[in-house]
């Protein structure tokens, strides 16, 4: 098993991407903590996953330092320590220059955020450990004029993850991102979900994304660091021939 014995928490878990990267990191042995503001959410995502390995769960609110910090240290004493921390907290709002209603939202949840997570954890993580961020392929691409506050901060995330990785880099520590598409649907284990897709689609089920999450957690991406790889099936290369 490529993560046996582990220690991972995904932060700010939803039903989709982040409920997918936990179970495969319990499918290779990993011990999970699962973070989210809906206690609710949590209960019922631990009970589903509860079958497949180790799983705990972090009720909290990231959107402070203080809160980010809490959460980190009650995932780290729970599991007895922390290897690896996959930021997955989601958001999206349009709006426009006229009206940048979203701004704040979207830079909490795509940079602040990610900011005070790895602040936490950094106090944790050692050499080999291994921390991963999600961005869009709005921040690669060409963003939707209706964009603007998520285009930014998603882009400022990518940025991010080349900075932090720089900073941790003595300390051999990596930090990587991955640039999904669209997301579809939620989580469902045990489905043929490769059936559910094909290449140059212009969205994919959770699994397709976590999959390229769960790898650089492992040592088989261990040359991997600093960069946010785009996993879009193509769908990039589609646009440009149209």
């Amino acid at each position: 098993m490529r993560l046996q014995d582990r220690k991972v928490l995904v932060a700010g878990v939803s039903r989709g991407l982040g409920y997918s990267v936990a179970y495969l990191a319990l499918k290779e042995g990993a011990y999970v903590t699962l973070n989210s503001r809906d206690e609710r959410k949590l209960s019922q995502l631990k009970e589903e996953l509860s079958s497949y390995g180790k799983v705990n769960t972090v009720q909290g609110d990231l959107s402070t330092p203080q809160g980010a910090k809490s959460v980190v240290e009650e995932a780290t004493k729970l599991m007895g320590g922390l290897d690896h921390l996959v930021i997955t907290v989601g958001g999206y709002v349009e709006d426009t220059i006229e009206d940048p209603s979203g701004l704040e939202e979207m830079l909490t949840n795509h940079v602040r955020v990610p900011v005070y997570l790895v602040k936490a954890a950094s106090k944790y993580l050692r050499e080999g450990s291994s921390i991963v961020a999600v961005s869009s392929m709005v921040a690669l691409g060409v963003a939707d004029p209706a964009q603007l506050s998520y285009a930014a901060a998603k882009t400022a995330l990518v940025k991010l993850v080349e900075v932090l990785a720089a900073e941790l880099l003595p300390r051999g520590v990596r930090v990587n991102g991955v640039a999904p598409s669209f997301i579809k649907g939620d989580f469902e284990p045990g489905r043929e979900w490769r059936k559910m897709r094909k290449l140059g689609d212009d969205g994919a089920p959770p699994e397709d994304f976590a999959s390229v999450v769960l790898w650089l957690l492992t040592d088989e991406s261990e040359w991997v660091d600093g960069v946010v790889i785009p996993v879009d099936g193509g769908a990039r290369l589609k646009k440009r021939g149209e």
